[in-house]
């Protein structure tokens, strides 16, 4: 499951695309958008995307975490449009046969994905002020 989405991420599919009985470890990591950035409120953030470029990158880092990382399988969803405070962002989830490969893993896609991928995050504080930010921050 590589899936640019443009409504609520189901978080429950993602977790249950990478359990099998062969993992006895599955990890989800969900990123959502978070009220404050310093001080300043967030009231939204509005996500774009160069989609096919997003979707090709996304497939390329799930094979690549499977040939560097000891796991089995690799879900990843990315929202575009508007996420309100507090809602998904991101899902990533990976099943693995141990836990350590899986945390490590999951821990390398959100940070490789947030360099690499082409998405852009504009964030939108209560001031009324925005600002188009690296995806990384």
């Amino acid at each position: 499951m590589i899936e640019i989405v443009e409504s609520a991420i189901d978080t429950a599919a993602v977790l249950a695309d990478v359990q099998s009985e062969t993992s006895g470890a599955a990890l989800l990591f969900v990123g959502s958008t978070r009220r404050f950035t310093g001080e300043l409120e967030t009231e939204r953030l509005d996500y774009e995307c160069y989609n096919e470029m997003a979707i090709k990158k996304m497939k390329e880092l799930a094979e690549r975490a499977k040939s560097e990382f000891e796991i089995e399988s690799v879900a990843i969803v990315h929202r575009i449009g508007t996420v309100e405070t507090g809602e998904a962002s991101i899902a990533i989830g990976v099943g693995s046969p141990h836990r350590k490969a899986a945390f490590e893993a999951g821990n390398w896609l959100i940070d490789t994905l947030k360099k690499e991928v082409p998405i852009w995050k504009r964030e939108n504080w209560t001031s009324g002020q925005s600002e188009w930010v690296h995806q990384s921050q």
